[in-house]
């Protein structure tokens, strides 16, 4: 990370958040660092071009624009730095790049972003590496998995569909005294709601796309990572150059600004609408990490300072028909298959078709929802005319 755009002293998290990788004088004043397209880089000298005497040396390693959003998400997750990349499967395809190669074994979380288990089971699958799928609730059991060849363990926590929340330090700590890497995909903690290197994470992932861009607008991805790990990370990145698009660097750096006031606020009203839906009879059980009903509440407690506003509920049995009935009622909820925007989100799920190292057990419907910055009152108004919906249909079909 460039000394110059590192933060001066300790500074709050919302300051930090606003300032980091911002050095107005290089800009004039600006504001924002300005967006810079280009590939090539000239030197002053050839002195300089035989040194490689730069700051930057060509478009696809490096730029005023994607520096500055990287040194903030470094500094906000406290890692020894960060790469970005053009969305956040080639975020996760570069972190395990990074640590894992032919003959390895790779021990992959069972609650998976399910292109995470894409790659493994086929991309990764390919060149030699194994994967073993486990429990998300295994904690520290994770050590009678590993083998001598288990270079890399993989967590999501909470899983961003089923949110079951793993122990994600006694997972790293049995990792680290057999020699393998532990990466996590933090999309869902963010970097202002989980530190993953203070639990003994050394690589963390995020799909920037989401709750860092913040507005539905672009793709990005994120890898941070600390020691040891950042060297490879940062080997394979020079390697591959798996670069974001500079315009979409630039929207992640609008968006990262207001990222700590646009959460703080997704979050009181996600947790509001949960709590709603909890007591709703058409709903079997509420999946947030912060309600207190929520298996792994405690674990959330204790290592996340906040929660995001992604969810699931899930229905009591209920046809295909009623689901569909209850989502095409909203109008304010969209179905789209992203979330982290300001916008809210519903989708049908079914974890049942892909786990393989547990099984789902719950037969009714799985719904998956965002909630965005709508004025919490009038999404309660909308879920409601979807349950009318639900319910109508269901009697139809009796």
């Amino acid at each position: 990370m460039n000394d110059k755009i590192k933060p001066k002293k300790n500074l709050g998290q919302a300051t930090t958040t606003v300032t980091s990788g911002r050095v107005v004088q290089d800009y004039f004043g600006f504001v924002n660092p300005p967006v810079y397209h280009g590939s090539t880089v000239l030197y002053p000298t050839a002195e300089a071009f035989r040194a490689h005497d730069a700051p930057y040396v060509y478009g696809s390693k490096q730029t005023p624009t994607s520096q500055s959003l990287e040194c903030a998400i470094a500094t906000l997750e406290r890692a020894d730095g960060c790469h970005l990349t053009g969305c956040g499967r080639s975020a996760i395809l570069l972190a395990l790049l990074s640590v894992l190669e032919t003959g390895d074994h790779l021990l992959l979380i069972d609650n998976v972003y399910r292109p995470t288990r894409n790659i493994a089971d086929n991309f990764l699958k390919k060149f030699g590496v194994e994967t073993t799928y486990f429990d998300p609730n295994i904690g520290a059991g994770i050590k009678n998995l590993m083998r001598e060849n288990t270079k890399a363990v993989f967590v999501e926590c909470p899983g961003s569909q089923t949110f079951e929340m793993s122990d994600v330090p006694a997972i790293a700590a049995a990792a680290k005294q057999q020699g393998a890497f532990t990466l996590i995909d933090n999309t869902w903690g963010t970097p202002l709601y989980f530190k993953p290197f203070e639990h003994g994470i050394d690589i963390s992932i995020h799909a920037a796309t989401k709750y860092i861009v913040g507005h539905s607008d672009a793709m990005l991805g994120a890898v941070t990572a600390v020691g040891e790990a950042w060297d490879a990370v940062a080997q394979t990145y020079d390697m591959l150059r798996l670069n974001a698009g500079v315009d979409d660097v630039y929207f992640g750096q609008r968006g990262i600004r207001t990222m700590e006031v646009r959460l703080a606020r997704q979050m009181k009203s996600g947790i509001t609408i949960a709590e709603w839906l909890s007591e709703r009879p058409e709903v079997y059980r509420v999946l947030h990490p912060a309600l207190p009903s929520t298996p792994g509440h405690d674990i959330w407690k204790r290592d996340f300072t906040g929660a995001s506003s992604l969810f699931s509920i899930l229905l009591h049995e209920r046809n295909e028909t009623a689901v569909n009935a209850f989502l095409n009622a909203l109008n304010l909820f969209g179905m789209g298959a992203s979330w982290g925007g300001y916008e809210s989100l519903a989708i049908p799920f079914d974890p049942a078709s892909y786990r393989t190292a547990t099984k789902w057990e719950h037969s009714g419907s799985c719904i998956r929802i965002h909630i965005g910055l709508e004025n919490v009152e009038d999404l309660i108004d909308d879920l409601e005319e979807g349950f009318i919906a639900l319910n109508s249909a269901a009697s139809a079909d009796k």
